[in-house]
């Protein structure tokens, strides 16, 4: 019998970011589920005080549930860079600035690694994705996927810092891939995986708190 609670219906996706809301509602897609993102809700944006990207997940996802009685999935996701000591981490999208600037958030990024003269250009995405109940209930689902940061920045696709980041094994960045190869899951193996960060959290929510239709 499964631990997890099954999620169904409509879901409210704990976010205001069009890219994020893209990958989300893709994802979900297979498993008939509906979704509309807080943004479209006019959800305001709570304060995200978590020292883990868990906790940053969940403190959105509980507000969204709270807010509008449905359940809410939520995604925290951060590039962390090896030498700059996991930074950007849970500040990922702060270092956008106001304006949501991921280039000057790339370019700080080299800056800083040149600064310390760091020849180590390793780094991962995490993604923790949250669903919370409004009775408080909550599931957690977390993923990461391995390579390096590069530059220049190569590529249109994707959002945020896809451009500098090269996964292991590829030659090209979450830029240059296509959002099938990025994110798509083939579900028809007896263990589906993804390549993102965000589809390797979602593989293992599916396989607990979600049924294909």
């Amino acid at each position: 019998m499964s631990l997890h609670r099954a999620l169904t219906g409509r879901v409210v996706i704990a976010t205001h970011n069009a890219g994020k809301l893209r990958e989300m509602q893709e994802l979900l897609a297979p498993f008939g589920i509906e979704a509309v993102s807080a943004g479209a809700l006019g959800l305001p944006v709570p304060d995200e005080t978590g020292h883990m990207f868990a906790e940053n997940a969940a403190i959105k996802a509980h507000a969204a549930a709270k807010a509008t009685g449905l359940p809410a999935l939520s995604d925290d996701s951060g590039l962390c860079v090896d030498a700059l000591d996991g930074a950007p981490g849970l500040f990922t999208a702060d270092w956008a600035g106001p304006n949501k600037d991921f280039y000057a958030a790339m370019e700080r990024v080299m800056r800083e690694l040149e600064k310390r003269e760091a020849p180590d250009r390793r780094a991962h995405f995490v993604s923790a994705l949250v669903i919370a109940w409004p009775d408080g209930h909550e599931e957690l689902f977390e993923g990461r996927v391995f390579g390096q940061v590069v530059w220049p920045p190569r590529g249109d696709k994707g959002f945020g810092y896809d451009p500098m980041f090269q996964p292991d094994g590829f030659a090209e960045t979450f830029g240059e891939i296509s959002s099938d190869e990025k994110h798509g899951i083939d579900w028809s193996k007896p263990q589906p995986s993804g390549l993102s960060h965000r589809a390797r959290a979602f593989v293992k929510l599916a396989a607990g708190c979600l049924h294909r239709v």
